[in-house]
Parts: C-alpha cells; structure tokens; sequence
C-alpha cells in the first residue's frame, strides 16, 4: 500500500473514531438533540482592554478551606450577621463567628436525616418485640443505605452535580430588609423563601406562564417585595451546565414574580445563559448578565424606558452573578476572560458542534474554552457602565474562581460554585 493509501485510510479510521464515539469521550454522546446555537458576540475593539497587571486578587485571604463545598452567593441579613451561603450538598449555612451552622435547605429530601433517628427507635422497637433477627437486620441495612445518602459529604463541589435535582442546590441569595425572610434560587426547585427561623424553605414559583423552571439561578427584591430573578435555560439543568455553555442555545429568561398575585411572568425571553440580577440603589432599573454573549444589560423599571432593556456594557469575559454596592456600583464576577478560541466557536457553531463530537471530555473542552485554566477576575461598573475597576489573579494561584462579589464593610466576599472556600479581599 502507498503512503498516500496508508494516509487516507488511517484519516477514514480517525473520522469512523470521531462520528461514532465508541468509548463515549466526546462532551456531547450522552446528547443526542444536541445543537449548537450562535452567539452574537459583540465586535472585538468592544471588548476592554483594562487588565489588572498586579493580579491583586492574589492579595485576598483564603478562608473556611474544605468548610464549605460551593459557596455560590454571599449574604449578610438584615442585622448585618452572616455571611449565608448556598452549598453543592444542598443546605444553606450561616457563619455563626465561630464555624459554619446550618441555617436552611431546599430540598424536603434533607429532612431524611431526622427520619434516620426515628427509623432507629422503630428499629429498637422491633427488636423487642420480637425475636428474628431478620427484621431487624433488613431495617438496618435500609438504614444504613439511606444513611450513605445521596447528599452526604463528598469531596469537591463537583462531586455533588448528578444528584442536585435530588438534594437541591441553592444559588443566589437575597434577604428582605423589611421582613428578614431569605429567598433562594435552587437551581431545581426554582424559586423559594425561608423566614428568619430558617429549615425547609417554602415553594413561590416552579413555573412561568406554563413553561418550568429549569435552571433558577439569581434574584433581586424591590421595595415592594417583586423578586426579580434569572431562569438560565428551559432545556438545560444545572448539572448539564457545561453542554449549556457550549450549546450557547437561547431560551433563558428573566423574570418577576409578585407576592401579592403569586403569580410569575416573563419579562425577557431568548436569552443564551442569563445569569445574575441585581436592582439599582432606587429601584428605577436593575441589571443582569448575558452569560453567553458576555455583557451586562440593564432594564427599566421606572420612567420612560420602562419595560424596555439596553445593553449596559460589553464585559471583558463570561459573567456569573452581579451585585450593587452602597454607591450604587455593580460588581461582577468573571468566569473567565475572552479568548479568540471561545469567539471563534461562537461564531461558527458548526465547527463547534464538530470540536464537541471529537473524543475530548466534557472537562478538557471547558478548559479550552475558559483559556486553559481557572482564574478569576472581578469587575466593577458605574450605573452608566463605565469601567471603574478591575481585579485579577491571572495564573489562578489563589483565586481561581468566581462566582459571586458582595462588597461589604470595606471588603469584597467572593463566592465561587466550584471552590471549597470563600475569598475575602480587603480594598483599603
């Protein structure tokens, strides 16, 4: 056979390997209505320049490491005690001064763990009453399996995705300063409360206007207890976030629900990956972020512009939450900074459909498209959506990622979904 031969056979074996995925490498093959979609990124010269070339994230302390598995959002209440934070094992935790207590959850599947203690005493209970072992033997081993719960500690936040839909995953959180009640977006149970007392939050919305929620993912409250939040995909769950991502595909939502109806409407639908929400100091507007397109939009609320949105600023990566500060500032957190790989599959989506079919896994595809390695970087914008400040730690030494910014006391807490710690950065 000539070399030529040789050459074209081997790329008909590579090309077989790739269409058909035998080993189930490839980022999609468990997908199979997979499409990509495009995303209309804005033009290059858009996108700032502005990079923080001391990487002064790598200044901020590193605390509670291996405490808390996922803290995604940050809030103080009303009385300025916490911070709470929503974790992958499904609870709400609170810093109590002295180490993490749990506050709240989600999911009525917790409650299982006190159910544990009850199944004991009627175990004891069958033991006494009568004498073959094999019952009591069967309830303890059901014991001891519902004990390995699904929910139960592992060890990386990631350890924990293909059972949140069981054991809920708490996203951003809000308080009302008037009632002290907190508000949650599960990522599966969708919108929810809990009062000051915390435990088992209370349902408000798993729909809107007939279609579920699938990914509930931030929220914002208004003066008159309208909660503002982000449904992030109707096909895509939180757990299938990666193939969200390259998917790019549009039928994220934002939306408002009011407790005086109880009822939930769509306020802007075909979004690709809306992410955070955060209202301005007066309530005229609030903001969120285009996760795939990389851009913060704002929507009026009040005066002339009201119901109507604009884009606010062109952001120099892919944004996850957003909060204002007492200045009415907006910090945003970055996932990661552009590069020309990401803008190019975006562009293209049917080169990116054919990359996504390679045998490369999920977790080397999300690598490239966030340029190699985490690192995070941390914006902050003017209601005008100038650029006032950015913060990086480039190489990731420190910070590698960011989900969420909560500036408080002179200081900015750092949430992050896929960190077992919170940062905390000291801006005097």
């Amino acid at each position: 056979m000539t070399p030529a031969g040789i050459l074209a056979g081997l790329f008909f074996l590579l090309a077989l390997y790739c269409g058909t995925d035998p080993f189930k490498h490839s980022a999609i093959y468990n997908f199979p209505d997979f499409e990509a979609v495009k995303v209309d990124m804005p033009p290059w010269s858009e996108v700032p320049v502005e990079k923080d070339t001391e990487d002064l994230l790598q200044k901020a302390d590193i605390k509670f490491l291996n405490q808390v598995q996922g803290p995604e959002s940050m809030a103080f209440d009303p009385h300025g005690r916490g911070p709470y934070s929503g974790i992958s094992d499904g609870r709400v935790v609170v810093w109590d001064g002295e180490g993490w207590v749990d506050f709240a959850y989600t999911s009525p599947n917790r409650s299982l763990e006190w159910e544990f203690q009850e199944e004991l005493s009627l175990i004891a209970v069958i033991d006494m009453m009568a004498s073959p072992q094999s019952k009591s033997q069967c309830m303890k081993r059901k014991y001891d399996q519902r004990k390995s719960n699904l929910c139960d500690p592992k060890p990386s936040p990631l350890s924990y995705l293909k059972n949140e839909h069981i054991c809920g995953r708490p996203l951003g959180l809000r308080f009302d300063r008037k009632t002290g009640d907190l508000y949650i977006a599960d990522a599966y149970m969708g919108l929810m409360k809990v009062g000051p007392e915390g435990g088992l939050a209370t349902s408000l919305a798993t729909e809107a206007q007939g279609v579920p929620l699938r990914f509930t993912n931030d929220l914002d409250i208004d003066d008159e207890g309208n909660v503002y939040f982000t449904d992030s995909s109707t096909k895509y769950q939180r757990r299938n976030f990666m193939q969200l991502v390259f998917s790019g595909e549009d039928s994220g939502r934002v939306l408002k629900y009011d407790p005086s109806t109880k009822e939930t409407t769509v306020l802007v639908r075909n979004l690709q990956f809306p992410n955070g929400v955060s209202l301005s100091k007066d309530g005229s507007f609030f903001v969120f972020c285009e996760g795939a397109i990389g851009r913060l939009r704002k929507y009026w609320l009040k005066g002339e512009k009201a119901g109507t949105s604009e884009v606010m600023a062109v952001l120099p990566g892919f944004p996850d939450n957003v909060r204002t500060n007492e200045k009415n500032e907006f910090w945003v957190a970055i996932h990661c900074r552009r590069t020309f790989y990401t803008y190019l599959c975006a562009s293209y989506p049917k080169i990116r459909k054919f990359i996504l079919k390679l045998p490369i896994p999920a977790k080397i595809q999300f690598l490239l498209h966030i340029g190699g390695r985490p690192h995070a970087v941390v914006v902050k914008y003017s209601p005008e959506g100038k650029l006032l400040q950015i913060l990086e730690d480039r190489q990731g030494k420190v910070v590698k990622a960011v989900s969420e910014v909560e500036e408080k006391d002179g200081k900015l807490w750092i949430g992050s979904v896929l960190m077992p710690f919170v940062a905390v950065y000291n801006l005097g």
